[in-house]
């Protein structure tokens, strides 16, 4: 259907499977980490392989690494627990030794909700590049910030690490490609970190192969715990030497683990049955946000996949409404047992996922009654 002042169709996304029945009894819009297995996904589970990973044992583990490495075309890959190890991981196996800068896009969940594990794992000096909306790390405003080994006084720059999609925004790929450009004519050659965790709703929005990804960046970490629905999990990908690292350091971190065969088929299992879904997210956070407009609400971002950014607090203000966002968020729960997330500003951030379709319209529902 569409809606007279909406152009933008709104259609129900088909279900991706059956629910189990022990699913919380509520629509979590606060992030696509909520997730949880369906029972499609859990069959996949119980008939996994029980293998040992620490002893390279592990069957549907390293069939799961060998399938994403070949889908970034990379040598190898090492499934770990969560994103932010995947991400520390690859860092410090880039980092060998202080001194060392890191350069990073100042909103990059490396520098802003990684507890500062960068500096504190590798001893390395972080140097956050801030830029105005819509504008992303390129070669322009990297290369002010890149140190060399001439100058006994400063940390001369040995990585950078970029993220995409960022903030449910697309990085455009000409931005990896003019980063690449650079990071191959430095001497040495700087490596690039490509925090990936919702990579895939960049693939899916637009279309560019996983692999061309691959091609423009030295590492790539990617989540399963978050729009592809697993319950726990990512993956690094990169050289078979880089990689031996990366077991190295998880090792070091603590992060070997024993019979990791169901969560990597639940993995393997997201992959093929979940990704090619990710478009129905992405129409369904277009089709909201279009909505959302028409009421006269403001957002703060571009809705390119899965999250819409509503800037409540000063929509309400510019719309002569008494509420808050504070308030928005209380009756959403109390009215329609829909959970979001809002942060000091009063902005709302709304991430579609496979088990939250159904709110959308009452997110709508609740807000038209404040507009």
């Amino acid at each position: 259907m569409k809606d007279a002042q909406n152009p933008v169709a709104y259609t129900l996304p088909p279900a991706r499977g059956t629910d189990p029945p022990n699913a919380p009894g509520y629509i979590d819009f606060r992030s696509d980490t909520v997730t949880y297995p369906t029972m499609e996904m859990f069959q996949a589970m119980i008939h996994s392989s029980m293998g040992d990973d620490v002893y390279g044992e592990e069957t549907d583990t390293i069939a799961l690494e060998e399938q994403v490495a070949k889908l970034f075309g990379k040598e190898a890959g090492c499934f770990v627990l969560t994103g932010t190890m995947a991400n520390q991981l690859a860092i410090r196996s880039h980092v060998a030794h202080p001194p060392a800068s890191i350069i990073v896009d100042a909103r990059c969940h490396v520098w802003a909700w990684e507890a500062g594990a960068t500096s504190y794992h590798t001893g390395a000096q972080m140097v956050p590049v801030y830029l105005p909306a819509g504008s992303y790390l390129d070669a322009d405003s990297v290369s002010p910030f890149i140190r060399d080994y001439s100058n006994y006084h400063i940390a001369p720059t040995k990585l950078i690490c970029v993220e995409n999609t960022l903030d449910g925004e697309v990085v455009p790929i000409a931005n990896l490609q003019s980063l690449y450009n650079l990071s191959r004519a430095s001497k040495p050659v700087i490596p690039i970190h490509l925090d990936g965790a919702r990579l895939w709703n960049a693939h899916v929005a637009t279309g560019v192969p996983l692999a061309d990804y691959g091609k423009l960046v030295d590492s790539i970490s990617v989540c399963f715990s978050k729009g592809l629905g697993t319950m726990m999990g990512s993956c690094v990908v990169g050289t078979k030497d880089f990689i031996d690292n990366v077991r190295r350091y998880r090792k070091i971190f603590g992060g070997g683990w024993r019979q990791s065969g169901p969560l990597a088929a639940a993995a393997s299992y997201a992959i093929d049955h979940h990704l090619p879904l990710l478009k129905h997210e992405h129409a369904l956070a277009s089709y909201l946000g279009a909505e959302l407009v028409s009421l006269g609400f403001s957002l703060t971002r571009r809705v390119d996949t899965n999250m819409v950014w509503i800037d409540l607090e000063n929509s309400f203000k510019r719309l002569g409404v008494k509420s808050t966002a504070k308030d928005f968020q209380n009756k959403l729960w109390e009215e329609e047992k829909v959970k979001v997330g809002v942060d000091a500003r009063g902005v709302a951030r709304v991430i579609i996922h496979g088990q939250n379709h159904a709110g959308v319209q009452k997110i709508i529902r609740v807000l038209k009654s404040f507009s």
